[in-house]
């Protein structure tokens, strides 16, 4: 009988596999295809102090291997997730989640990691400094090692819970910007999230989303999200989750052996709503196949083959 089970910060997962903010809501809708808590845990909506409409329409496009998105974090606000979206996951979800933050400044990052904090539900705090499609936060904050740093260093002194900064791949140098967390008090690091992209429509001749250009996700981005946790694992001895393009299970061992602890899978969901109920099902076949008993063990292993 093998063991799936990993551990992030102290929190213990049945198995690696985690929905990535953004591609399973609140949890509650894929709970009517299949019983959620088959997963380790999930991180939910992205989530903003206050109330956010997002980008205007289309905010969709799909491209060979992937998809473009432009959503520009659609949330109720926090007060809402809390009093509204945090009772309605309780009743088909028994597991820690993460919650995933993003802010627009320093004093809301803080402010909504406060308040998140004091959920008995939240597990673990994921903060987004790696959004591409808002202006004026999101990414602005994670494309330098100093401003990543002062956001890590802040909601770190201001929660008990762990804290995970979710980092961007469209930077020069992601290795600078997982090490200033690290050096911040960063308690683990979430990579990665969508790169830049954009379509254009051959018959209007103008760009297709409407907000110009959006986040590429999907298989073919899990290349670059392989190489950018390999190469931060050997930089940082906190633990790392990671995503970009994870489809299969053996996608997940993949990511595992270059140095990822747990694995989230996006735009899969988005194509298949059973996508992470199959991987995790799928998982401790791919591994007696391998010759794998315990899954903990072959974190990094590609490091040290």
């Amino acid at each position: 009988m093998v063991d799936t089970r990993v551990t992030l910060s102290g929190m213990e997962l049945d198995n690696p596999v985690i929905p990535a903010s953004g591609t399973f809501g609140y949890g509650y809708i894929f709970s009517e295809w299949y019983d959620i808590n088959c997963l380790g845990s999930f991180s939910f909506k992205g989530t903003t102090l206050h109330p956010r409409f997002g980008n205007p329409t289309p905010r969709i496009a799909e491209t060979p291997g992937g998809m473009l998105n432009a959503v520009g974090l659609e949330n109720p606000g926090v007060e809402r997730v809390i009093s509204e979206e945090l009772p309605r996951i309780q009743e088909v979800f028994s597991k820690k989640v993460i919650a995933n933050i993003s802010g627009f400044s320093l004093e809301e990052y803080v402010a909504c990691a406060q308040a998140l904090d004091a959920q008995e539900q939240v597990g673990i705090l994921e903060i987004n400094i790696s959004c591409p499609n808002v202006h004026g936060g999101g990414m602005s904050f994670g494309t330098s090692p100093e401003m990543a740093a002062r956001v890590t260093r802040a909601v770190r002194d201001a929660v008990k819970k762990p804290v995970y900064i979710k980092l961007s791949p469209n930077v020069t140098d992601i290795v600078a910007i997982a090490r200033a967390c690290e050096e911040a008090g960063a308690d683990g690091l979430s990579l990665i999230n969508t790169l830049l992209g954009m379509r254009i429509d051959l018959r209007t001749r103008r760009p297709i989303l409407a907000n110009r250009t959006g986040g590429l996700s999907g298989g073919a981005i899990f290349p670059v999200a392989l190489r950018m946790v390999w190469d931060v694992y050997e930089a940082v001895k906190i633990p790392v989750i990671g995503m970009g393009g994870v489809q299969s299970a053996r996608d997940v061992l993949e990511m595992m052996l270059a140095g990822a602890t747990a694995v989230q899978v996006g735009a899969a969901n988005l194509v298949n709503p059973l996508a992470c109920k199959e991987i995790v099902d799928e998982l401790p076949g791919e591994m007696e196949k391998l010759g794998i008993q315990e899954l903990k063990q072959i974190i990094g292993g590609a490091h040290h083959g």
